[in-house]
């Protein structure tokens, strides 16, 4: 038997009845299957939709998020909330952390927001189940001019950062570890105070007086993303306004965290790696930096394409050959014991990224702040353009496989057809159907959350690259002639089969049919039916399969 690879691209869009603005815009074969989940800055609702855009679950809070939000694998919600602490008034603010259930129900929240801290832009769980929080600290201008601040950077205070580690604890939690930037200073400014030496010969310290320019702004790192990697116990924080991301060793105690000894790699808290940026410790300049204020730095998960390496949402503000947003993977210099080579008296490498995403037109892809990136099972890559509440991703040949627009600003819901302002999203995940925290619950997909829907049909499908099409229940001779072949090896009752052009068009509904063990169910195909793919829909209470055929005479 002849074998057919389909290597057209197959769109399913909406067919607008009036001008679509937001929802769920379009979406090919190649998009990965699943439900993702999101924050709308501007709300105080978490959503869960299915690839075609409809609700499947809510939480809500009485706090807009502070800013991420991960299910966790119990399917319980973790979520910063922005308490809109009155000192921490920068963009990213929270101030405390939530676990919700499945049903919307807090089993436990700790704040952190306060006159001289508060919690801001992401936090990580641990394998062990604890907390990773990122955490401002107010240092007072004595302090900061102590540790060798140059006076004219400073305003009225000076923001610097740390990590700490909650471990919950009924319903508080107790810090079982903690990192200060504080405690890894350097500066060339003042021989009289603290840490004064050549900056370009640590580069596992932190230059206290680099702003990049002048400015006497407090949030002086504004680190806005943290992961964890259990294989090396590391972390990695991306620091925008450093344009850099850094590398910590966790394999220490809070005393080691703050010294320059102890720990795996017999660092302390030192940085064992940064990139990004080499000007901040003075083994480059603008010509060799890579960074443009990024967000959502992360290692990519074992078993995914690139895994091992670090995902990074290039914003690209102050590009020099303009702004605009990649997605960059680099491959750092790491050996299999965590360790990280650097070549003397030059910056870290990679040199530059081994995979990049960038709009074929770049300027056309600008997110300016926030975003960020996920990459996929089926290898392909989720985008969350955030400031315009854009959610994308692109198949393993940077297409376009599916894209859906946040629908909910800071009044609600948006009506279909209006332009959508305040719609920003911090960042998405897709979490597969076989994803441990959906286990026990029923997904159940309703109505779009915008208000006045399009009618629209949407299919997620397989994609075709032999003789038979397969799940785990269902089987489909392809390609087909003047008949379907459908052979299952799970009875099922009250069976709707309907197939599709790849417009999204219906073709053919047939009445229910009933799916008998090991016995091929054959129904005749439209004699209209001209060659060509077409989408094939098979459903009932049990079953949802959506795949591909091809028609041949």
């Amino acid at each position: 038997m002849k074998r057919f690879i389909v290597t057209q691209i197959l769109l399913f869009t909406v067919v607008a009845l009036h001008a679509q603005t937001v929802g769920f815009f379009s979406q090919t074969p190649a998009s990965q299957e699943g439900y993702v989940l999101f924050a709308p800055i501007s709300s105080n609702n978490t959503y869960l939709i299915d690839k075609c855009g409809r609700q499947v679950h809510t939480w809500m809070s009485a706090y807009k998020p502070g800013q991420s939000v991960y299910l966790l694998g119990d399917g319980t919600l973790l979520r910063p909330g922005n308490k809109n602490n009155a000192i921490f008034t920068a963009g990213g603010a929270g101030g405390i952390v939530e676990r919700y259930d499945w049903s919307g129900a807090i089993l436990w929240s700790y704040s952190i927001s306060g006159p001289t801290q508060c919690q801001h832009h992401d936090v990580c769980q641990l394998p062990n189940g604890n907390i990773l929080a990122i955490v401002w600290e107010l240092k007072s201008t004595v302090e900061a001019v102590a540790a060798g601040r140059n006076p004219a950077l400073l305003g009225t205070s000076l923001w610097s950062e740390k990590i700490v580690e909650l471990q919950p604890s009924g319903a508080s939690a107790n810090i079982v570890w903690e990192w200060q930037v504080w405690d890894h200073l350097v500066q060339d400014f003042d021989a009289a105070k603290l840490g004064f030496d050549t900056v370009a010969n640590h580069p596992e310290l932190i230059d206290l007086n680099y702003t990049g320019g002048p400015t006497t702004n407090a949030d002086w790192l504004h680190i806005n993303s943290i992961d964890y990697n259990p294989q090396l116990d590391q972390i990695m924080v991306s620091v925008h306004n450093m344009n850099e991301i850094w590398i910590i060793d966790h394999n220490t105690t809070t005393a080691q965290a703050a010294s320059h000894t102890g720990g795996a790699h017999n660092k302390g808290g030192d940085l064992l790696y940064r990139w990004g940026n080499p000007e901040v410790y003075r083994r480059g300049s603008l010509t060799n930096r890579k960074l443009f204020g990024q967000h959502n730095a992360h290692w990519i998960a074992n078993g995914l394409t690139d895994s091992g390496k670090i995902m990074i949402f290039n914003n690209g503000g102050g590009r020099p050959d303009g702004n605009y947003s990649t997605v960059d993977v680099i491959d750092p210099p790491v050996d299999g014991a965590g360790n990280y080579s650097l070549p003397a008296g030059a910056p870290y490498l990679p040199a530059t990224w081994s995979w990049q995403y960038k709009a074929a037109v770049p300027t056309s892809f600008y997110g300016m702040n926030i975003s960020g990136a996920q990459r996929l099972a089926n290898g392909n890559t989720l985008i969350c353009q955030g400031p315009s509440g854009t959610l994308f991703e692109v198949d393993t040949v940077k297409n376009i496989a599916w894209k859906y627009v946040a629908p909910v600003n800071n009044s609600g819901a948006i009506t279909q057809g209006t332009t959508p302002t305040q719609n920003a999203t911090f960042r998405c995940t897709l979490y597969p159907s076989s994803f441990s925290g959906f286990s026990g619950h029923t997904l159940v997909a309703t109505q779009p959350i915008e208000i006045n829907p399009l009618t629209y049909d949407c299919l997620q499908d397989a994609e075709v690259s032999g003789t038979q099409i397969n799940n785990e229940r269902i089987k489909i001779i392809n390609p087909v002639s003047t008949s379907l072949s459908i052979l299952a090896n799970t009875s099922f009752n009250d069976v709707t089969i309907t197939v599709y052009d790849i417009n999204g068009r219906k073709i053919a509904e047939y009445p229910p049919q009933q799916l008998r063990q090991g016995s091929p169910l054959n129904l005749p195909l439209p004699e209209r039916l001209t060659n060509g793919v077409y989408l094939l829909q098979i459903m009932n209470e049990r079953l949802c399969m959506r795949t591909m055929i091809i028609k041949v005479s």
